[in-house]
């Protein structure tokens, strides 16, 4: 028997839109904060700029990469973000580093009862990568979906190739739970990509920001 759970029509989504504290990381000072408007042009130059660094890990879409990140391209992107975020669907956050957008973290394909499940994503410019910035944002959506935004379990599939992105899910306590063979088409590509997940229970004390501030990878700001 399958069981559907509409999305509320009325009020906004617990976890959107959201503030958080900051993290003290080797680079900066690290937060998140929703994706906004004006954040077009300095995304549309990291994503040109970083496409040798980025397009082996995203999703195969029609158009050439300078064509779908160009400034042009972010108001309507930004549209629907904006309006999934409010249904609920998607948390689109923008990770800024000392101030300035350098990534996002995207929580997406969020199911309410009874599964409380949804998928995060992640990219980073690469001037800021291997600092910590990563982890310390993700760190921090993390505990949000799982007090405010009340799911149960996050996945985060990741190719096996992607060394940077399997460092961020092992130091964050993700556990692999096995190979999706041939999963997405992937800079051109049908790919494998590892599966990690994790579920509320496996949080301790303070959740993943308490782990990260832990072991010294970050201090509270």
């Amino acid at each position: 028997m399958a069981h559907a759970y509409p999305a509320p029509i009325t009020g906004r989504h617990p976890g959107w839109p959201a503030s958080f504290g900051a993290l003290r990381v080797p680079a900066g000072v690290v937060a998140l904060r929703p994706v906004r408007l004006r954040d077009a042009g300095t995304w549309s130059a990291i994503r040109i700029r970083d496409e040798g660094y980025l397009a082996p890990w995203e999703p195969t879409t029609p158009g050439g990469w300078a064509q779908r990140h160009a400034v042009s391209e972010w108001p309507a992107r930004w549209l629907q973000l904006r309006g999934a975020g409010r249904r609920g669907a998607v948390l689109p956050f923008a990770i800024t580093l000392d101030g300035r957008f350098v990534g996002q973290v995207m929580v997406g394909n969020i199911v309410r009862e009874p599964l409380l499940s949804a998928y995060v994503g992640y990219w980073v410019d690469s001037t800021v990568a291997g600092h910590g910035v990563t982890t310390a944002a993700v760190a921090q959506v993390v505990d949000h979906c799982f007090s405010r935004v009340g799911l149960h379990r996050l996945e985060a599939t990741v190719r096996p190739e992607n060394v940077a992105s399997l460092r961020v899910l092992a130091k964050l306590g993700f556990r692999r739970e096995g190979l999706f063979q041939r999963y997405l088409d992937v800079d051109g590509a049908w790919r494998d990509h590892c599966c990690f997940a994790l579920t509320i229970e496996e949080l301790g004390p303070g959740g993943l920001t308490a782990r990260v501030v832990a072991s010294g990878r970050a201090e509270r700001v």
